[in-house]
């Protein structure tokens, strides 16, 4: 079974993460993840138990305890389906050209009036 883990202490390492969850048994992979331009802790990640009984009983004994002054969030992970070509899946999307800012500020004419703008109508 798949754990996620998060809200660590950012000096958390992976070897005291795999001495956490060894008490309840086997590990297969203990995967901290961290931010590719730092290399710094993102102050999660992920554990997988090779016996989905002993995950459980970590996930419900484990989750909420105290480690290095925060509150560890302890859980199944769930995979997210992603469709075919391994991508995000679709729907929604861009606003496309909008003619201008539309946030404020004098755009121009186009999108979101403002006190500056006069109009003939």
């Amino acid at each position: 079974m798949n754990i996620f883990v998060g809200n660590l202490n950012y000096s958390i390492t992976e070897d005291d993460i795999r001495e956490i969850f060894e008490e309840y048994g086997e590990l297969s992979s203990v995967k901290l993840i961290s931010d590719k331009f730092t290399g710094k802790s993102k102050g999660f990640g992920f554990v997988e138990m090779a016996n989905d009984d002993e995950a459980k009983k970590a996930i419900e004994e484990l989750n909420g305890a105290e480690v290095e002054g925060r509150s560890m969030v302890v859980n199944e992970s769930i995979e997210k389906k992603r469709d075919n070509n391994n991508r995000r899946p679709s729907g929604g999307g861009g606003g496309g050209f909008r003619g201008g800012n539309t946030r404020g500020g004098n755009s121009g004419g186009y999108g979101r009036r403002d006190n500056n703008f006069r109009s003939n109508y």
